[in-house]
């Protein structure tokens, strides 16, 4: 029984993490007005989460086997919860994104060791089959319940509360983490982590996009040299973060190339869809997260109860290419939503295509695992799972960015009708996004011969 506390106890940590995720997209507008923020500004409200998490994600999974798992899940736990009452009381812009900083640190501490308790306390496959259902179903359903509960705190109480809510629970999971989760000492830090890497990416990322929101090219000649560095970095050190031996397995590599296009795409439709139903459409914050819930359904009742029986039958490229064709279809259409839309007839059926997330997912996930050897399966995981949060840090800053350039330029046709083709250039730019991805999955992956490592993206 203590193990599936264990279970539970980690399943909370990545509700934590998702409802983060999705519980901020329909308050950003409440949130842009009260601290008086640019559509382009508002994109680090999200991105200084993201890119903590994801370029923090490897380091901190090393940490954890150096220190012990269960002391990161602990420390990640108090780092998020703490930092999410900070984000809570913030009053000005500044403190808000150097909360949502740390909390991205704690995700990432928390996330990047959870997996690996998992699959110590569960060792047999059926058991182990049960638990990784659990914890991806955990992720699916917090993506779907956290646009509706932001909403109805923010329309009920106000913006700052979706972030407050995470107090009891933060406090709940590591009340329960401390006897539930099981004791390990790590291989202590001696063995050594590569810190000056992490330093480098994420310094890296965070210059890139802030030349991408300022529109800044020497900022941004800046953020590349960062990244060469870290490049640099990965190919000397000791004991790297991100081993470039893994990218010489060409599914790993196009997996992960696909991803980035494919996710840039699709979180920044996640953001500014909401800021089109409520800046456009007049939508409140509630009415956002229930207009927006049949898309979130959609892709966790494909990803969890169809996905796997068409990948078998089918093939996961086939399955992939499908799956990005229908998204492909849903930001096409979305470049002709109108200024004045009917939800039912103009905005409902595209919720619909957004199954196409939950075909090609899963299908990806298991065609880029499938190239790593046992060796590196927990490095392919692990670089998966950045690689996603990158690709969404990337994507809003870029087309929030597009989007509020073409606003900009449209103006004299009444902030309505400026806003929505802001949102148009942006979903054609997102459309181009996906179509490259379709094409480099159409040209690089092979069809999976062999059964995938028993690994999982954390956010399924």
């Amino acid at each position: 029984m203590s193990r599936w506390i264990a279970l539970g106890v980690i399943a909370t940590g990545l509700l934590m993490s998702v409802l983060d995720g999705s519980i901020v997209t329909v308050a950003m507008p409440a949130i842009q007005a009260d601290l008086a923020l640019s559509t382009a500004g508002l994109s680090w409200v999200v991105n200084a989460y993201l890119i903590a998490f994801g370029s923090l994600l490897l380091l901190a999974g090393r940490l954890g086997d150096l220190i012990g798992r269960k002391r990161m899940f602990l420390a990640g736990s108090i780092v998020f919860t703490l930092a999410s009452l900070l984000a809570g009381a913030a009053t000005s812009a500044e403190a808000l994104i150097v909360a949502r900083f740390l909390q991205g640190v704690g995700s990432a501490m928390s996330a990047a060791v959870s997996l690996g308790i998992l699959v110590t306390l569960f060792t047999e496959a059926k058991e182990r089959s049960v638990a990784i259902a659990v914890f991806s179903f955990t992720g699916a359903a917090g993506a779907s319940i956290g646009q509706v509960v932001g909403g109805v705190l923010t329309d009920a109480l106000s913006w700052h509360w979706i972030f407050f809510i995470n107090a009891p629970i933060g406090v709940a999971a590591v009340a329960l983490a401390i006897p539930a989760l099981p004791n390990d000492r790590g291989i202590g830090l001696e063995a050594g982590a590569d810190v000056l890497g992490a330093v480098l990416v994420t310094s890296g990322l965070m210059t890139g996009i802030y030349a991408v929101v300022t529109r800044s090219p020497l900022v941004g000649v800046a953020g590349l040299a960062l990244l060469a560095g870290f490049v640099v970095r990965q190919a000397t050190a000791a004991t790297p973060l991100m081993p470039l031996r893994i990218f010489r397995t060409r599914s790993v590599a196009v997996a992960n190339g696909v991803q980035v296009l494919m996710v840039a795409a699709l979180f920044s439709f996640q953001i500014l869809f909401a800021l089109y139903l409520q800046n456009v459409q007049g939508y409140d914050a509630t009415g956002t997260g229930l207009a927006m819930l049949p898309a979130a359904l959609t892709i966790g009742a494909v990803s969890l109860g169809v996905a796997a029986r068409l990948n078998a039958r089918f093939g996961e490229r086939r399955v992939l290419l499908a799956g990005i064709g229908l998204l492909i279809l849903m930001l096409a259409l979305l470049t002709r939503v109108p200024v004045r839309a009917d939800y039912v007839t103009d905005l409902l059926p595209l919720m619909v295509l957004a199954a196409g997330f939950g075909l090609a997912l899963p299908a990806l996930t298991s065609l880029g695992m499938s190239g790593a050897t046992a060796d590196d399966a927990g490095l392919a995981s692990g670089l998966f799972n950045t690689t996603q949060q990158i690709g969404m840090a990337v994507g809003v800053a870029v087309l929030s960015t597009i989007a509020a350039a073409r606003t900009e330029s449209l103006l004299d046709e009444g902030r309505a009708a400026a806003l929505t083709g802001g949102y148009h250039a942006a979903f054609a730019v997102g459309t181009a996004l996906l179509a490259a991805a379709f094409a480099l999955a159409f040209g690089l992956l092979r069809q999976r011969r062999e059964a995938p490592a028993e690994v999982t993206s954390l956010n399924v």
